[in-house]
């Protein structure tokens, strides 16, 4: 069976809530919706999706307006989007099933706010340095995955191109920008590629300085997703050499929205950001 993507486990924490909320056990489900206690609990940890009448069915137990089609069509096209093939599926014999979510997400959030501390974001790279940085990361990966991989960022990044893209708003540390790459070139085409994409109504790109303050970011990179149904469904990306952590709990994710807004505030403004690329891409 494979394994239970972010949507399906979104929709499945949101019924569990609902449902919790309602007082009500899966017990209860069954008894008053026929809907067993085992398939009810099935969809809440996200084993299984659910059929769009069932799904009406819990909604109206749980409490849910018949005539809020807010809610109801969020979590309709939670349920709708929890089996969706995109064209990372393709690639699905090169990326793990975390990268295949993060790339999902990212075709469906209405913001990106992305704080880097090493690295250029993965939406904004060349693909002479996600080529690099990939090899470099990856270590033994054999070239023709090497090659499918960068296939896979560069395509990622059509996302910001599409007639509805979400809000990018990218903090990098100016660390990630003076990286000792073999090849100046490959640095010097980056940062040109980081001062065109600022043309972009959507994109906002802050670095923040060497000279900085102790900060939340320290901790590591990370990525906030947000969505436009509910601010209760945003989540937070991490990612470390082996794995991948989504983080789905509404409070966990609000201790992530603090420390972006506290690196917001201590990075350069957009203008100084801007001009410290430029200086630095004139210098290589």
């Amino acid at each position: 069976m494979s394994a239970p993507t972010v949507r399906r486990r979104r929709l499945g924490a949101e019924l569990r809530r609902l449902r919790e909320a309602a007082g009500l056990r899966l017990d209860d489900v069954q008894e008053h919706t026929g809907i067993s206690a085992v398939k009810a609990s099935r969809v809440e940890t996200a084993r299984t999706g659910v059929k769009p009448g069932d799904l009406d069915t819990l909604l109206t137990l749980y409490g849910v307006a018949k005539d809020d089609t807010e809610k109801r069509g969020v979590l309709h096209a939670l349920a709708r989007d929890g089996a969706r093939r995109g064209w990372w599926q393709t690639y699905a014999d090169t990326i793990s099933p975390a990268y295949a979510d993060l790339i999902s997400l990212e075709s469906q959030a209405r913001n990106i706010r992305t704080w880097q501390s090493t690295l250029i974001p993965g939406l904004l790279q060349t693909a002479a340095y996600a080529r690099a940085t990939i090899d470099a990361i990856n270590m033994t990966t054999p070239p023709d995955r090497v090659n499918a991989l960068v296939e896979v960022r560069i395509a990622r990044q059509s996302v910001l191109t599409r007639p509805d893209p979400p809000e990018l708003w990218a903090i990098i540390h100016e660390v990630a920008l003076r990286p000792q790459l073999a090849d100046t070139r490959v640095m010097r085409e980056q940062l040109q590629r980081l001062l065109d994409v600022t043309d972009l109504p959507h994109v906002s790109m802050q670095v923040l300085p060497l000279d900085s303050s102790p900060h939340p970011g320290m901790a590591g990179p990370f990525n906030l997703l947000g969505f436009p149904e509910s601010a209760d469904l945003d989540i937070a990306h991490v990612e470390d050499l082996t794995n991948a952590l989504y983080v789905e709990d509404t409070a966990e994710v609000s201790i992530y929205r603090a420390a972006f807004e506290r690196l917001r505030a201590a990075a350069l403004p957009f203008d100084e950001s801007t001009d410290l690329i430029a200086q630095l891409k004139e210098a290589l």
